[in-house]
């Protein structure tokens, strides 16, 4: 009999979505779609709770309101929830990668140099120029850009693979496959 404690959540699959607020969801939605090139699927809202419904589930001010909600389909990988929240006590300041619960979404995209030229003619802001990566991301182009409201965002390419996973790696990881995803039935 195996003593050994399970390891992680059971029947754990994967990432279904990542979530994150927003200024301004029409503005957003824009952004994703137009210039990013996601698909909305669906939206709803507003939750506004008189109790403290808000605190005791999502840790938010019991006075939050959350305008809308919409979810959005971007080709492979997890799905986004994105968030208009109207809070007493909201930060209107995106975190920095260097800040506490800092944090950015990277895109694999398969031409980097055309993705960047895709974002530059939208007026996009790049921070800095594409970078090679080494070590074991050796293979990898990178770069980092902000959308209107200065959320971190990543652009990253390796098409011929990261060096890690030519040293017979044991465990890879994941990423999107590079094929368009069924359509919706």
């Amino acid at each position: 009999m195996n003593s050994r404690p399970l390891r992680g959540l059971p029947g754990l699959a994967g990432v279904e979505h990542v979530g994150f607020t927003v200024p301004d969801l029409e503005a957003a939605t824009a952004f994703f779609v137009d210039v990013i090139g996601c698909d909305l699927v669906y939206s709803l809202g507003p939750f506004v709770s008189e109790e403290t419904w808000m605190t005791d589930h999502l840790n938010v001010h019991p006075r939050a309101v959350m305008r809308r909600l919409s979810f959005f389909r971007c080709k492979n990988g997890p799905n986004f929830e994105v968030f208009e929240y109207e809070s007493p006590d909201q930060n209107p300041v995106p975190p920095r990668n260097s800040d506490i619960g800092g944090h950015h979404l990277a895109f694999y995209v398969e031409d980097l140099d055309a993705a960047v030229a895709h974002l530059r003619n939208h007026n996009v802001r790049i921070l800095g120029e594409p970078t090679e990566s080494s070590g074991p991301s050796a293979g990898q182009r990178w770069v980092y850009f902000l959308t209107p409201w200065e959320m971190q965002l990543e652009l990253v390419s390796f098409p011929a693979g990261k060096a890690y996973a030519a040293a017979d790696a044991p465990l890879r990881l994941w990423q999107p496959e590079l094929t368009t995803p069924a359509q919706p039935r």
